[in-house]
């Protein structure tokens, strides 16, 4: 079919070997709609160095260094990514998590979907949601 030849065949690109990918669900199902584009990079960086669990132990310094950022922006996009459910940090580590629908915040054990604590405020908040509806 015309069109669909590769422009370059000997550069097919291929999966490789070790786990290294980027899930197609992070743009149909928009999680990078309305994100910055410090906050992306810094998905893609971590989603390429992450192990086969998401899980990366980068530190701020080389962060800093590998995407040439102050500790200040890498900050703002590390709290833009957490805030949206896309990684789950706790330093040293980072986690890029799942990007199925992520389970509502249970009052009961008080934890977020990544396990991580929930301020009361933001469990009494979604509390007060359901009553309303």
């Amino acid at each position: 079919m015309r069109g669909r030849e590769p422009l370059v065949p000997r550069r097919r690109r291929r999966v490789p070997p070790q786990f290294s990918w980027v899930d197609h669900r992070l743009v149909r199902d928009g999680h990078i709609e309305g994100r910055s584009a410090e906050a992306l990079a810094l998905y893609l960086f971590l989603v390429t160095v992450a192990d086969a669990d998401g899980l990366s132990w980068y530190s701020e310094a080389a962060l800093c260094r590998a995407l040439s950022w102050t500790p200040q922006r890498l900050a703002h996009a590390r709290a833009e990514l957490r805030e949206v459910g896309l990684i789950a940090y706790r330093k040293p580590l980072y986690q890029v998590l799942d990007l199925s629908p992520a389970p509502a915040v249970t009052p009961r054990t008080g934890h977020g979907p990544a396990g991580e604590p929930v301020a009361i405020g933001d469990i009494l908040q979604g509390l007060l949601a359901g009553v309303a509806r």
